[in-house]
């Protein structure tokens, strides 16, 4: 947790707070890189909360190595999801509403590795065959990048 987070709880409980984030989609060969997160259980994306003065690609590439090993060469970015969508309510009892700035990662190096103290297991998951417990907030993020994978692969189908 961001300790800029942390010391928020100290005031608010746990109260909503505005939470801002950058998630990585992690793609090769039509599979997700998805974690199981160890506070839920539920499978999703890579990725975690900006630090002060952090740019959300710093927070991206920080959040995938420390939770995966991986290194990002290159992001793309695809989305920024935010609304009632992707309020959360962490199994602690901390509420928040996470703005996601949401990157794919289709160049990286490395070897997955979970980090235990937040990821329970990595996986390697078909686009169309992901797992029903995604994280709810993970939803919407995880959607559209499926969406604008398939319609990368439909373009370049047409264009041989």
């Amino acid at each position: 947790m961001s300790e800029y987070i942390k010391e928020m709880r100290k005031h608010v409980g746990h109260e909503r707070l505005l939470t801002v984030g950058a998630s990585v989609h992690i793609h090769k060969d039509g599979k997700f890189l998805l974690q199981k997160r160890g506070d839920s259980g539920c499978w999703g994306e890579h990725g975690g909360y900006l630090e002060i003065g952090e740019t959300v690609e710093e927070a991206a590439k920080r959040e995938l190595f420390e939770e995966t090993g991986l290194t990002a060469n290159s992001l793309e970015f695809f989305g920024v999801f935010s609304g009632k969508e992707t309020f959360y309510t962490y199994p602690n009892g901390d509420k928040v509403a996470n703005v996601d700035v949401a990157f794919l990662c289709e160049d990286f190096a490395g070897s997955a590795e979970a980090d235990i103290s937040e990821v329970t297991d990595l996986a390697w998951f078909d686009i169309d065959n992901l797992p029903e417990n995604i994280s709810p907030p993970s939803i919407p993020a995880l959607k559209k990048c499926v969406e604008v994978l398939k319609e990368r692969n439909d373009n370049q189908q047409m264009n041989k």
